[in-house]
C-alpha cells in the first residue's frame, strides 16, 4: 500500500510543477506580445505623426511655390512693361506715324504761331560744328531721337571712356570721305527697326553741336548705318521739342539746300 501511494504523490508534484511552469510561460508570452504590440503602436503613432507633419510641410511648400510663382509672373509682367516703355522711348523708326504736330501746316496761318517757335520744313540743311560741313537732313517728328549715318564706325578708349570714330557718309556732299567725327559715347539705346520685329539693335549715342538756320543746339544722336536712307542725318522730336514745329508740305524754310550750295 505504501509502495503504491508514494509514486502517486511524486506524479502529483511533478504535474503541479508542470502546470505552474506552463502558466508562467503563458503569462510571459502574453506580456511579451502585449509589450511588442505596445511598441508597434507607439512606432505607428510616431510614423503617423511624422507623415502628418511631412504632409503639412509639403503643403506649406506647395503654397510657397505657388506664391513664388505668382511673384515671378508679376515681375515678368513688370519687366515686360518696362522693356516696352524703354523700347517705345528709344524707337527710331522712320516709318512711325507722325503726331499731330507734324501734320500739314499749309492750311494754317503760320504768322499766328507763337514767335518763340520756329517753323521747319520736312528737309533742312544742318551744319555739324565739329567738322564744319553742311548736310541736307530730314526732320522727322515720328522719331524720338536724332540719328547719323555712321559708316566704318570704330570704338576706342580715351582717358578711361569709350569713344567712337566714324565717317559721316553722304553721297551728295563733296569730299565726304573727309567727314570723320570723334566723340565720347554717353550711353547706349536699344532700337527696334520694325514694330513686328522682336530683335533689338544696340546703338551708341553721342552729343554734337548742330545748326539749323538760327537754331544752334547740342543734340544727342544714335549712330547707325543709314546709307540706304534718303538722308544721312535725321532730326527727331528731342531736337525740335519746345523750339520748332514742322510743316511737312515744305522744305528749307530756315535754310538753303546743301545741294544748291554746292552747285
Amino acid at each position: 500500500m505504501k509502495t503504491t501511494v508514494f509514486p502517486l504523490i511524486i506524479l502529483s508534484l511533478l504535474s503541479g510543477c508542470t502546470l505552474t511552469d506552463g502558466e508562467k510561460y503563458s503569462k510571459e508570452t502574453q506580456a511579451a506580445i502585449q509589450q511588442s504590440e505596445t511598441n508597434i503602436n507607439q512606432k505607428l503613432s510616431i510614423i503617423t505623426l511624422a507623415v502628418s507633419n511631412q504632409s503639412d510641410y509639403i503643403e506649406s511648400l506647395e503654397h510657397e511655390v505657388t506664391s513664388l510663382k505668382s511673384d515671378v509672373d508679376k515681375l515678368r509682367e513688370e519687366v515686360a512693361l518696362v522693356n516696352a516703355k524703354d523700347s517705345d522711348q528709344s524707337q527710331n523708326t522712320e516709318n512711325s506715324p507722325q503726331p499731330p504736330e507734324s501734320q500739314n501746316l499749309s492750311s494754317l496761318n503760320t504768322s499766328a504761331i507763337s514767335d518763340e517757335l520756329v517753323v521747319l520744313g520736312a528737309v533742312e540743311s544742318v551744319t555739324i560744328d565739329s567738322i564744319e560741313v553742311t548736310f541736307d537732313a530730314r526732320i522727322d517728328t515720328g522719331s524720338k531721337m536724332s540719328s547719323l549715318n555712321a559708316v566704318d564706325m570704330q570704338r576706342f578708349e580715351r582717358e578711361g571712356k569709350t569713344w567712337v570714330r566714324f565717317h559721316l557718309g553722304d553721297k551728295d556732299v563733296e569730299d565726304a570721305d573727309k567727314n570723320w567725327i570723334e566723340a565720347p559715347v554717353i550711353r547706349y539705346v536699344n532700337i527696334r527697326q520694325v514694330s513686328t520685329d522682336d530683335k533689338l539693335e544696340k546703338r551708341p549715342v553721342i552729343e554734337l553741336w548742330v545748326k539749323v538756320g538760327n537754331i544752334h543746339e547740342k543734340s544727342q544722336f544714335t549712330l547707325a548705318d543709314r546709307t540706304h536712307m534718303s538722308h544721312s542725318i535725321l532730326l527727331g522730336r528731342e531736337f525740335i521739342k519746345d523750339i520748332a514745329i514742322v510743316d511737312v508740305s515744305k522744305s528749307f524754310l530756315q535754310s538753303t539746300s546743301d545741294k544748291k550750295n554746292q552747285s
